[in-house]
């Protein structure tokens, strides 16, 4: 289980790296590495033989047909894109969360993130939850090196049971000495139709305190908003959602969210101050 393509000088790489399926709420997390592939222009640096790693009777193949009326088999294909960013090159890992060889599939996405010299990768993920749609998107999540913990706030996690593919390849890559961070989105479960550009912007906002670098919003604020719009006009159409919203609402007073706290407001500054400096005349 090789992949096979030749890998460009790159200036002090990251990876981050995403999987559809359970890993995936409301696609919020696989948006994220399509917002950076249009935003970078990233282009393909490798695709992984999907024979290898999924059973296509659950992922299975899809038809397409041009514009043309020529049809042709798409698999469900892991992807490694490569981009130049504002201050570090980085590669981006788009798949299928696979079924089989787990481990397999790990070891051979850390052997490739080695060759290319990254030293940091980043997960991102979105979970369904009971969270207000009203509220900032809570974002949570771990990391391999204590003080990248601290610097973000994120608090170690005391779950047990079971995992997705992010917390395999965050475990084989810290144990290869890669520096790992796990970050997660939590999509209101009543509006948890794809897409969730709420939850993707505030990815790309951790995302971008844990790389410490400016990442391109793009057009997600505006995305956001909207998204933002069309579930308060469900909320006040519904009142059984509008209902529970309140009782969310209430449940999770404003002072008691992260996002309210001292740390994240710091955060959104440092946040402002880099996107700021990377476009001084904006």
């Amino acid at each position: 289980m090789t992949a096979d393509f030749l890998l460009p000088p790159l200036n002090n790489p990251w990876m981050v790296a995403a999987f559809e399926g359970w890993n995936d709420a409301a696609d919020a997390a696989s948006s994220v590495i399509d917002h950076l592939v249009r935003e970078w222009d990233a282009q393909i640096l490798t695709e992984l033989d999907p024979e290898d790693f999924y059973d296509f009777q659950v992922n299975r193949p899809h038809a397409h047909a041009d514009e043309h009326g020529v049809r042709t088999i798409v698999w469900p294909t892991p992807t490694i894109y490569v981009a130049n960013g504002a201050e570090r090159d980085v590669l981006l890992l788009r798949a299928p969360e696979p079924n089989i060889r787990w481990k397999s599939f790990c070891e051979l996405i850390v052997k490739l993130a080695g060759l290319a010299g990254v030293t940091d990768l980043v997960t991102v993920g979105a979970l369904l939850a009971d969270s207000p749609h009203t509220r900032p998107v809570p974002i949570t999540g771990s990391a391999s090196d204590p003080e990248v913990a601290e610097r973000l706030g994120l608090q170690s996690s005391n779950y047990t049971g079971p995992v997705g593919i992010n917390a395999i390849l965050n475990h084989s890559a810290a144990h290869e000495g890669i520096s790992a961070v796990s970050l997660w989105a939590a999509v209101p479960h009543y509006v948890a139709e794809p897409p969730c550009p709420k939850a993707s912007l505030a990815l790309l906002g951790a995302l971008e305190d844990a790389i410490g670098e400016p990442l391109p919003l793009g057009d997600l604020e505006d995305l956001s908003e909207a998204w933002q719009r069309g579930a308060d006009e469900l909320a006040e159409n519904d009142p059984e959602i509008s209902e529970y919203v309140s009782e969310l609402e209430s449940e999770r007073a404003t002072s008691e969210l992260p996002e309210a706290s001292g740390d994240a407001i710091a955060r959104e500054f440092e946040r402002y101050l880099r996107r700021r400096d990377a476009n001084p005349g904006s």
